[in-house]
Order: C-alpha cells, then sequence, then structure tokens
C-alpha cells in the first residue's frame, strides 16, 4: 500500500484507468463523441446547402453564382478547413493546451454558422474564413485528446477511436437530413410563408441549425470538460517524452519511409479529388439532373449527401472484421491503397459516366447516385482508416506530427482540385458531364495502375512495416 501511495502521478494514472464511462472506456470519451457529433454536424450540414446556396438565383434567395465561381470558392473553403489543422495543433502544443484550443475551436466554428444566418456575400466568406479558423483549432486537438484517454499500451484504444469515429459519421448522417429540409423542403417553406416569413431566406435557417448544432457540442464539452483533465495531462506528458527522441537524426531508413509517405500522399490527393465531388459538382447533379422522389414522395436533394455516412456506419465494423480475420493473409498498406483507387474509379465508371450520358433525356434515378457512394465508401474504407495507420507506423518519431500534417494536406489539396473540376459542370451539356466523370474515371483507373506498379518501390521503402 505504501508503494502505491509514494508512486508519482503518472503511474498512478496508469495504474488505475478510468473505466466508469459506456463499456468499461473512459469518462470523457462520451463527452468527446457528442461534442465532435454535433461540430461533424454542423459541418456537413453547411457543407450539404452551400453550392446550392451560392448557385441560386437571388429571386430563390440564394447568391446568383454562376457555376465556376461557387465551386472555386467551395474548393478554396474546404481547402481552408484542413489546412488550418497545422497551425491549430501546433497553437494547442504551444501556448492553448488541448482542452482550451477545442473550446475556444468550437465557440469561433458557432460564430461562423451564425454569420451566415444573414443575406451577404461578405457574411457569406466571413461565415466561412471563421469556420475554417475554428475547425483547424478544434478538429486535430479533439482527436488528440482521444487517444489521450488511454495509456500508451491500453488495449481499448482502438476500440475508443472506433467508437469516435461512429460520432462523426452519426453527425455526418443527421446534418444533411435537417440543414437540407430547412433549407430546401417545400413543407418547411410553406411553414415560413405562412409564419409571416420570407421563404426565399429557407437558406439561412439551414444555416444557422448548423450552428445550433455546434452550440450544443460546446455546451456537452463545457458540462463535462472536468472530465478530460487527464487526457490533456497524458498528452503534454507524451509530448515532454518525444522531446528526448527529437533529438536523434534521421538515418537512411527512415528518409526512405518518408519518401514512401509522400508517394502516398500524391495518389491520396487524386482520390479526394473525385471523392469530394459529391459536395460541388455532385451537388448540383443531385439538384438539376436527378429526380429527387421516392414512391412520388418529393425530398431535398441534399439529402442524398447522407448516405456517404450511412454507409461508413454500415461497412467500418464489416472491413476492421475482414482485416483481423485475415491476419496475415491481408493485402498490404500499398494494394489497399491500390484497392481504394480501384473502387472509387469504378464507381464514376460504372455509375456516373451513364448517368452522364442519360441525362440527355431528362432527368435521371437517384440510384445512380445511391451506387456511386456505395464504391465510393467501399474505396474509402480501403484507403482512409489503413492512410491514416500507415503514416504514423511510417513516421520517424520527431515527424509524427508533420506526416500527419501532410496527411491533412492531401485532403487540402485534393478538396481545392475538387473544386477546379466541379467548375466544369454544366447541367445543360450531358456530352461536357460525359467528359467532367469519364475523364476522372479514366484518370483514377491510370492511377491505380501506377500504384500497383509502384507496389514494390513501396515495399522496399516501407522495410518492415507492413
Amino acid at each position: 500500500m505504501s508503494e502505491a501511495i509514494d508512486l508519482p502521478a503518472q503511474e498512478v494514472v496508469e495504474a488505475a484507468p478510468d473505466a466508469g464511462g459506456l463499456g468499461g472506456h473512459p469518462r470523457g470519451l462520451t463527452t468527446l463523441f457528442f461534442t465532435e457529433l454535433w461540430e461533424r454536424f454542423s459541418y456537413y450540414g453547411m457543407r450539404a446547402i452551400l453550392v446550392l446556396y451560392m448557385v441560386a438565383p437571388a429571386a430563390q434567395g440564394g447568391l446568383g453564382f454562376d457555376t465556376k465561381r461557387a465551386a472555386s470558392v467551395y474548393g478554396t473553403y474546404t481547402m481552408s478547413v484542413y489546412l488550418t489543422a497545422l497551425p491549430g495543433g501546433f497553437v494547442a502544443d504551444r501556448w492553448l493546451g488541448a482542452r482550451l484550443a477545442v473550446l475556444l475551436g468550437g465557440i469561433v466554428i458557432a460564430c461562423g454558422h451564425f454569420t451566415m444566418v444573414f443575406q451577404s456575400t461578405n457574411f457569406l466568406y466571413a461565415g466561412m474564413t471563421l469556420i475554417a479558423v475554428g475547425t483547424g483549432l478544434l478538429k486535430p486537438n479533439i482527436s488528440a485528446m482521444v487517444g489521450g484517454l488511454y495509456g500508451e499500451n491500453d488495449p481499448r484504444r482502438d476500440s475508443g477511436f472506433s467508437i469516435f469515429y461512429m460520432g462523426i459519421n452519426v453527425g455526418a448522417v443527421l446534418a444533411p437530413l435537417v440543414c437540407g429540409y430547412l433549407a430546401q423542403g417545400e413543407g418547411f417553406k410553406s411553414f415560413l410563408a405562412s409564419s409571416g416569413f420570407d421563404p426565399a431566406a429557407s437558406w439561412h435557417w439551414g444555416f444557422g441549425a448548423a450552428g445550433v448544432g455546434m452550440t450544443l457540442g460546446l455546451i456537452v464539452f463545457l458540462l463535462q470538460r472536468g472530465r478530460l483533465r487527464q487526457a490533456e495531462r497524458r498528452i503534454e506528458r507524451k509530448g515532454g517524452e518525444e522531446a528526448e527522441e527529437r533529438s536523434r537524426p534521421l538515418n537512411a531508413d527512415d528518409w526512405k519511409r518518408v519518401g514512401a509517405i509522400f508517394i502516398f500522399f500524391l495518389f491520396t490527393m487524386l482520390f479526394w479529388a473525385a471523392y469530394e465531388q459529391k459536395g460541388a459538382s455532385l451537388n448540383l447533379f443531385a439538384l438539376k439532373l436527378v429526380r429527387t422522389e421516392v414512391f412520388g414522395l418529393q425530398f431535398p436533394s441534399s439529402w442524398l449527401q447522407s448516405l456517404t455516412p450511412l454507409y461508413v456506419i454500415i461497412l467500418a465494423p464489416l472491413f476492421s472484421v475482414l482485416w483481423v480475420r485475415m491476419g496475415d493473409r491481408q493485402p498490404s498498406s500499398p494494394a489497399k491503397f491500390t484497392f481504394g483507387l480501384l473502387f472509387i474509379g469504378l464507381a464514376y465508371l460504372l455509375f456516373m459516366t451513364p448517368a452522364a450520358w442519360l441525362t440527355a433525356g431528362g432527368k435521371v434515378s437517384p440510384l445512380w447516385l445511391v451506387g456511386l457512394y456505395f464504391l465510393e465508401v467501399v474505396g474509402e474504407m480501403c484507403l482512409s482508416p489503413v492512410g491514416l495507420s500507415t503514416v504514423t507506423k511510417l513516421s520517424p518519431a520527431k515527424l509524427v506530427g508533420i506526416m500527419m500534417g501532410v496527411w491533412f494536406l492531401a485532403s487540402s489539396f485534393g478538396s481545392k482540385l475538387a473544386g477546379y473540376l466541379s467548375g466544369f459542370f454544366d447541367a445543360e451539356s450531358p456530352a461536357t458531364l460525359v467528359r467532367l466523370y469519364g475523364g476522372i474515371a479514366v484518370g483514377l483507373l491510370v492511377a491505380t495502375g501506377v500504384l500497383a506498379a509502384l507496389i514494390p518501390v513501396l515495399r522496399r521503402l516501407m522495410g518492415r512495416v507492413k
């Protein structure tokens, strides 16, 4: 007993892990789960209607942007959200700490969404800027806090991140349903008109709902912030321990693994350039060229944005079980990346290219997008979580943070490229749409072949890392 009393605070924490939460996890996991759920609700809710609001004519309450301008703004915004993760993590590490960074980030995000309640191009840009800055503070640090809930060898860690990942996607499923209905739903517009409000201003009710979502996440975080003290202390302690390791110079094997990361970076950027079409050109495709009805009942086109996170919720546990059961027989990380590119390339080849051609005869079935999004998520399951794991395994200890920043940069540049490609969308020209989506398909399938050819090279660069 006396030895336990004399142990340093660090060892006491590790000897008595918090298991008072759901399923024997730390209590702070529930706090972070719901905070992230509502933050993602706010992000995906706003994103689901952003391009639609920008291209809508003034008579319908929109800003009247042409497609190229709206797509460019969308690409710059989504790029900025990922870019700010780098300075956001640095500010937290150096000055604020993870808890305060998450709190301040959430406040700035909520202010950004509420700024967009007002009808003005200036308010739009100000709101997006605030959301990007706030997300840069919140996103990397809330993920770090999830890791900080567990000791280094805690067997609950992977399960905890899986639960946290589910929170992200639950929020992403709900967001387009709620914000999309408020922005586009004919029933809600009729309600506004009968209540004396301008139905053309329905877009701003959707943006406001996104702000309410972030506010709910902040309330959860503030009421239960005491559960997170131990996680922040563990993050700070780990940073101090890694400082010694950072003084070691990189050797030849380290540089080879860094080289492998940069090769993955290039192909990951291409993946996200196609994947992020759903918020821009595919969002416009759904609005203008898809029959948005089921059994004769109309639904807002933005509701189709909920399919992707719904598929993630369904497929993520299945892929997790698949990799575990395959054990040593599962494909290598480079092979999984190749499958990821292959599936999203096939998605555009088998679904979007023929759907684009069929628009010459009028609006097409929503099942084309249902199939597209399913194959996209199959590709995501092969590439996105595998990529995160691979980068952490390949990165030298002194460069883990920088290399994770590089991974986010792939998403950032891919999002900007997605906006550029979306600028070629033309609802009046099926031939242009075939060239757009067929070109994306061909580009992805060629990239798949190149990456497959590079697998032996990547394995040599990765060394013992699988």
